[in-house]
């Protein structure tokens, strides 16, 4: 598990997971939506933000957190491992709202990037499992055949992968 790629609905605990892993492992950790934006906080344009992403996968070690499915493919081709979370619409839910009350203004908000919640965001999750889940799984199939496929579909699941990982990397006593 040297290069890594998170990916999941809006609230299905990426961030969360890529922080956990990030320590564990001491790798790099990088989360597309801090990166996604200009100095102005505008999106940045399709060609740029996929050359940044050209540019962190080169290195030996990273893991990259986040969806934007127009850029899956480059980190596809570069990552050994891809952790879906696969989640419920409603643990989605519940993730987003929790993410509100804890971080009030914007998860990344140390990077200048802030969350924000909005109709067309809860729609988004709603129908995640329906229109984005499909395009995911084929993206995988076509750009990923040669990675380590982990799908959670719990918060459980998510833990017991975390755990697992953190006692492989304590040292035997």
């Amino acid at each position: 598990m040297d290069r890594i790629a998170i990916i999941g609905c809006g609230g299905s605990g990426k961030s969360t997971i890529a922080r956990q892993l990030a320590q564990l492992l001491d790798a790099p950790l990088t989360h597309l939506d801090a990166i996604f934006y200009d100095e102005q906080w505008n999106p940045l344009p399709q060609e740029e933000f996929a050359a940044k992403q050209e540019k962190l996968v080169t290195s030996e070690r990273w893991i990259i957190e986040g969806n934007y499915a127009g850029t899956l493919p480059i980190r596809l081709a570069a990552a050994d491992t891809v952790i879906f979370l696969d989640l419920p619409a409603a643990t989605c839910l519940w993730g987003i709202a929790q993410r509100r009350r804890r971080y009030r203004g914007g998860q990344h908000q140390a990077d200048g990037v802030y969350d924000r919640i909005t109709w067309s965001f809860v729609r988004y999750i709603l129908g995640y499992r329906r229109a984005m889940r499909p395009r995911v799984r084929n993206l995988i199939q076509e750009h990923g055949r040669h990675v380590r496929l982990i799908s959670l579909t719990s918060r459980r699941q998510a833990n017991q992968l975390i755990e697992g990982i953190r006692q492989q990397a304590q040292p035997m006593t």
